[in-house]
């Protein structure tokens, strides 16, 4: 019986990656370090992760650990990152940026979203440091171009955030997948599902250890 929700597993290695397909995982968001809460991967790694595995890759695009608040810069070399990805046959690059007032950045999102087209374009929690989680995916919405956004609602993790994920979820409708994360485990997805059902999740332990 196909699963009612899609499970997007956060791997950091082609082995944590192999083993997460095997483990039934849907889909893999490609970062390197995952303490750092992911940069970008090395462009090898990318290209043999999507090499070796038969399930969509997304890949996170952040230069460095820290804000979200990119210079010109680094937003370049966040371009260059996505117009890699999509050449190495990406499904999809994660990425935010935030003004200095922790709002999103909307113009550099646009510019990235664009640069990015026809790849699949999903906002990572750096909505949830926004002073506003559903006031940010409205702004989203009226944008175009932006398939998912990744969030815990607010919160530390997506238990704490139910609340502002259900009112997301709500908002976003069929418009934007809103994909919860945070915490989420094969032991407690479930218990989440039944409460936010939601159309994916997003977790490092989503489909079990993969070390």
């Amino acid at each position: 019986m196909a699963s009612p929700y899609l499970k997007e597993a956060c791997v950091e290695s082609l082995e944590q990656a192999l083993a997460a397909e095997v483990k039934g995982a849907d889909r893999l968001e490609l970062c390197a370090y995952l303490a750092f809460d992911g940069l970008t991967p090395a462009p090898d790694l990318i290209k043999k992760v999507i090499g070796q595995v038969k399930i969509p890759v997304r890949v996170i695009i952040r230069p460095r650990n820290g804000d979200f608040k990119y210079n010109e810069e680094e937003l370049n070399h966040m371009q260059s990152g996505i117009e890699l990805c999509k050449k190495l046959g990406a499904e999809g690059v994660v990425f935010g940026v935030l003004n200095p007032d922790n709002t999103l950045n909307i113009e550099a999102i646009k510019q990235l979203a664009k640069a990015a087209k026809p790849l699949k374009v999903v906002i990572h929690k750096a909505i949830d440091a926004t002073p506003d989680p559903l006031e940010a995916l409205q702004q989203l919405l009226e944008l175009k171009g932006i398939d998912t956004v990744l969030t815990s609602g607010g919160k530390s993790n997506a238990f704490d955030g139910a609340e502002t994920l259900k009112a997301m979820l709500e908002l976003a409708g069929d418009q934007i997948e809103v994909m919860p994360a945070g915490k989420i485990t094969q032991f407690n997805l479930q218990e989440l599902h039944a409460s936010l059902g939601a159309k994916a999740y997003h977790g490092s332990r989503i489909v079990g250890e993969l070390n």
